[in-house]
């Protein structure tokens, strides 16, 4: 099946290289091009994208509310989007990510690292970049260690977890693929998949990087300084 993917950049130059980039590969075509957020929300539901790259600064509605109205439209559950940026900073990320990002990557990233990331996000995955995942990490070092920094709604709702789905759960935290996973659980990548799917349809989450905010704003997972 072919990937259908959208650019979503105000630079006509960066689309256009990103273009030639995607429609290289055998498996993806970029099906269109939106200048702001809000062209890309219209564009993602006329040519039913798959994987929208979507940059953070542009003109009128902003990649991070273009993602959020993709995220709560029920017509576009299928769209998966992946910010691209040169702002890769750690307040992004975890915006990115609660509006509904499934991914997170810095515009310096090498071009595999990007085409993996739409077939990535295409499979229902998250990737975050090293950088961007250092940031998450360290956005929530800096909430400090009390319970007052916990979030305890989410907490509560962790409850209605099996322990296997809180191991699972720590685990995706940590950024491991399901095949990681299972070598760590000693189970196979069927069993944690299933899972992944079960601790996100009880925490109501999109995918497994909205997981990640979840683990570490429950209070679940607690970065520790090497």
């Amino acid at each position: 099946m072919t990937i259908r993917v959208l650019l979503a950049d105000d630079q006509a130059l960066l689309r256009s290289a990103f273009r030639v980039l995607v429609d290289s590969e055998p498996d993806m075509e970029v099906v269109g091009e939106a200048s702001d957020g809000a062209e890309a929300v219209r564009l993602a539901k006329e040519q039913q994208a798959d994987v929208v790259l979507m940059d953070i600064r542009m003109p009128g509605t902003d990649g991070l509310a273009a993602t959020r109205l993709i995220s709560a439209d029920p017509a576009l559950a299928q769209v998966r989007v992946v910010i691209l940026t040169t702002f890769e900073v750690d307040d992004y990320v975890v915006r990115s990510l609660r509006a509904g990002a499934s991914g997170f990557l810095g515009k310096g990233s090498e071009p595999e690292e990007l085409l993996n990331a739409i077939r990535v996000a295409a499979g229902g995955e998250a990737l975050l970049s090293p950088a961007a995942t250092k940031g998450l990490i360290a956005r929530f070092l800096a909430q400090g260690d009390t319970d007052d920094d916990r979030d305890p709604g989410r907490a509560e709702r962790l409850d209605a977890l099996t322990v296997r789905e809180r191991e699972v759960l720590v685990q995706v935290a940590g950024g491991h693929s399901n095949d990681e996973i299972a070598d760590r659980l000693e189970v196979s990548p069927l069993t944690v998949k299933t899972h992944v799917n079960r601790a996100m349809a009880k925490l109501g989450a999109r995918d497994r990087a909205q997981l990640v905010v979840i683990a570490y704003e429950s209070g679940l997972v607690r970065p520790r300084v090497d």
